[in-house]
């Protein structure tokens, strides 16, 4: 395979762009505005367990214990749901997908803030940000599929929905140097090697397994639909783990476009590509797990065939796995 170009059949999807996590500025979580500073204190105390602070508190926990809630925003959903019997699962606790108190208990053992305050930069300010048309051969004329504006950065660099800047800083427009805002302090250490990865289909999860059989990392993911793009049961092997993949389109991979005139493009490597950045590819042709620019439809949508999780969660998995690591795809 070419290092630097990869025929997928894969999204076609496009919306919040995603980037590799980067450390934050961070200091002492204080702020001056009374509301924010309220938020704040109530996600820092580990005796908070109800209400928007608490459920920030918990997905926050959950990202960096690696069981993913998916874009951190507050809010509870399936894809929270997942995260907490996964967690539960793998620490020998009750199965209920309820954050009850012997699942506090265990992830309150994290002491770390949750939210802290940081800094506006010039360089988060002038990106550069980009227009990213619709159709394909439009992005092919771009030198770089890089994010939308601001908020689609920090959401990937912070784990989190943009939407949830609004919410925790409502008087920022994020356009001041030096400005303080609050933000999630989500997980920032390399995962050791897997020794199995495996995606089921049943409970759409992609998890990572150690020596002993033990899953230590789990992410939600979005797959193909059973009548066009199913996903191929079995054993399989990763050919390879490409960062930041040239994409190269062809419209004859895609179901919904046989029949028709054949379209072929190449897009440059950026958050928003079709694959995101990064490409782990498999023994079936055309086929492989990625990123995404829509971090917010994962495992609520469906893909052109491929596992897709968000981009920050494929660089987990991307640096946790190699060619020797055995894959198992299963109901």
């Amino acid at each position: 395979m070419n290092l630097k170009s990869l025929f997928v059949a894969c999204s076609l999807g496009l919306a919040v762009a995603a980037m590799p996590v980067v450390s934050a500025q961070t200091k002492s979580a204080t702020t001056k505005s009374t509301s924010s500073k309220s938020i704040v204190d109530q996600a820092n105390d580990p005796k908070t367990k109800t209400g928007f602070a608490g459920i920030l508190r918990a997905q926050i926990l959950l990202d960096r214990a690696y069981f993913s809630p998916g874009e951190i925003d507050g809010s509870t959903g399936s894809n929270m749901t997942r995260a907490v019997k996964g967690y539960q699962a793998a620490n020998g606790l009750e199965v209920t997908g309820q954050l009850n108190d012997a699942t506090w208990e265990l992830l309150n053992r994290d002491t770390g803030a949750v939210l802290t305050t940081y800094k506006v930069t010039q360089a988060d300010i002038d990106g550069p940000y980009y227009q990213i048309p619709g159709g394909m051969m439009a992005k092919a004329k771009l030198p770089f599929l890089g994010y939308r504006n601001i908020r689609e950065m920090y959401g990937e660099r912070f784990h989190a929905s943009p939407n949830l800047f609004a919410r925790l800083s409502p008087n920022s427009k994020l356009d001041k140097v030096d400005e303080e805002i609050i933000v999630p302090v989500p997980a920032q250490t390399t995962l050791p090697k897997a020794s199995k990865l495996v995606v089921d289909k049943s409970d759409g999860i992609l998890w990572l397994e150690d020596s002993a059989g033990k899953i230590y990392a789990q992410f939600p993911v979005t797959m193909g639909t059973e009548k066009y793009d199913p996903l191929p049961l079995g054993d399989w092997e990763i050919k390879g783990v490409y960062k930041n993949p040239t994409y190269h389109y062809n419209s004859t991979l895609f179901w919904e476009h046989k029949g028709k005139k054949k379209q072929t493009a190449v897009l440059k490597p950026g958050p928003n590509s079709p694959v995101g950045i990064m490409w782990i590819a498999l023994s079936k042709p055309h086929y492989g797990i990625h990123g995404t620019p829509e971090p917010g439809t994962i495992a609520k949508g469906a893909s052109h065939g491929c596992v897709r999780l968000t981009n920050w969660s494929v660089l987990a998995v991307g640096a946790a796995i190699g060619t020797e690591t055995p894959v198992h795809f299963q109901v």
